[in-house]
């Protein structure tokens, strides 16, 4: 691999659209690259391993807050990971809370189709009148916005 990429280079290296390494790097989470005197990006291989660590984090739904945490370890080594076992706990707590408001969308979503036997106008649908009225999901699982959470806070 060569040391001196351009972000192009690195985008396509980790299958990361441009515009996220340069997220991540206003994030604090990739480290600035040094600049060419044109003010190119230049980066190596430490940069490519970083990304494709923080992308897999990613996948796995992590914050960007854990995956700093994460980093931080990372990058010292000789530390006890008895803090990354605490941040995986906790991150498998999230993801079964969610696993619970996805059953709950799924149920209420069956029961919202069911209403919806024959085609009719539009007017006349069950759905869409029951839509106008809140929701049990909505109540229970919801942030401000109505909508249930995609990754947790």
């Amino acid at each position: 691999m060569t040391t001196d990429m351009k972000i192009g280079d690195l985008a396509r290296a980790t299958r990361c659209p441009v515009e996220t390494v340069r997220y991540y790097e206003r994030e604090g989470l990739l480290p600035s690259p040094a600049r060419t005197t044109g003010n190119y990006r230049l980066y190596g291989p430490a940069h490519v391993e970083r990304l494709r660590f923080i992308r897999h984090c990613r996948s796995l739904d992590m914050t960007h807050d854990e995956i700093r945490t994460l980093l931080t370890f990372r990058d010292a080594p000789e530390r006890q990971c008895n803090e990354v076992n605490a941040l995986l706990d906790e991150h498998i707590g999230h993801v079964s809370r969610r696993i619970g408001e996805l059953r709950l969308l799924q149920r209420e979503l069956k029961e919202l189709r069911g209403q919806c036997v024959v085609v009719q106008t539009a007017g006349d649908c069950k759905i869409m009148q029951s839509l106008g009225r809140d929701s049990a999901v909505k109540r229970k699982t919801s942030d401000n916005h109505g909508q249930l959470h995609r990754t947790h806070r």
